[in-house]
């Protein structure tokens, strides 16, 4: 999972033109949370993931979770 993350966040990110840097301060993260996303890092925050996928329009919820989306 987090190497699709991973792609799907550079993708995105570079589709934009944007550097890490822009991108960090443009979705409100710190930079390092943006390098452990695109590096595929597994010890992320939900809250900031989601964050930064709401850039795209997107977010993860967690699998146990008894809330379904609509």
């Amino acid at each position: 999972m987090y190497t699709k993350l991973s792609n799907f966040v550079k993708q995105k990110r570079k589709e934009a033109n944007l550097t890490q840097e822009e991108f960090a301060d443009r979705t409100g993260v710190a930079l390092t949370v943006v390098r452990k996303i695109e590096q595929g890092k597994d010890n992320l925050s939900l809250a900031k993931v989601n964050q930064v996928l709401l850039m795209f329009g997107s977010k993860l919820i967690p699998m146990n979770t008894k809330e379904v989306e609509e």
